[in-house]
């Protein structure tokens, strides 16, 4: 049984995913939402930790932004492929060699009704939500692409197979944000729910930080939250206290 969940710190800094984290999975990515009281939260947070909360996604920064409107804190996107520091300075890195994995991908998707070929520029993920009977086809089909792809490798989610660069992931990620400010020094903490996430939540375990998983399915987190909505009321008491604890230094 996971242990409860910790109260808050003055020194964490806080790395969160946003599907099926931060907001409840949906039939098109175009179609979650975050509700405006978790972005007022949210920007709450950023200003209690002095800036140390950034968002860590498989989307890319663009639709992050898109997401969390007006909200831009900082953010790692495709994974870590894309950075946007405290500063709103962006690094994107550059892995090309997708071209073919594409094409045959997209064939693939037109020929089967349910399937939606998500293409993010730096990594591509076919969903299945709406073909589950598809999901060995859909395996097969990415491990062929990926083929074409030397770069990338297939990574499974929830309902959906990912080619993403080898290069990046949600633990390199944080470990770039821990070594500049306003992140540097502090106790990292990260809520994710999903394989993509383990990564981040292997770095967080090997530097004494704080893993929430969002969901069910195994992990190697320590903590665990039933869903999106805990997570909230989490978030929601983690400002309270923290400013509470302001208020005392005051």
């Amino acid at each position: 049984m996971a242990p409860p969940l910790p109260a808050a710190g003055e020194r964490w800094a806080l790395f969160l995913d946003v599907d099926g984290t931060l907001a409840e999975l949906a039939a098109h990515p175009d179609d979650v939402v975050v509700p405006p009281d978790l972005l007022e939260q949210l920007r709450l947070l950023q200003r209690l930790l002095g800036g140390a909360l950034a968002v860590v996604s498989g989307r890319s920064i663009d639709s992050l932004d898109r997401v969390l409107a007006p909200l831009q804190p900082a953010a790692a996107g495709l994974h870590g492929l894309e950075r946007r520091n405290h500063d709103g300075i962006t690094r994107a890195g550059d892995v090309p060699g997708l071209d073919r994995a594409r094409r045959e991908l997209d064939d693939f998707g037109a020929a089967n009704r349910g399937l939606m070929l998500e293409d993010k520029g730096g990594a591509l993920a076919l969903h299945y939500r709406h073909a589950p009977h598809l999901e060995d086809a859909c395996r097969e089909r990415s491990a062929s692409a990926v083929r074409h792809a030397p770069r990338h490798h297939v990574l499974a989610g929830k309902m959906v197979f990912e080619l993403k660069p080898r290069a990046a992931n949600k633990g390199e990620a944080i470990r770039s944000f821990m070594g500049e400010a306003p992140f540097h020094g502090r106790v990292p903490v990260f809520a994710g729910d999903d394989r993509t996430d383990e990564d981040g939540f292997q770095w967080i375990q090997a530097h004494a930080g704080i893993s929430i998983k969002v969901g069910d399915g195994e992990t190697l987190a320590r903590h665990r939250v039933t869903g999106v909505t805990m997570l909230h009321q989490w978030l929601a008491r983690l400002a309270g206290r923290l400013e509470e604890m302001e208020h005392s230094n005051e």
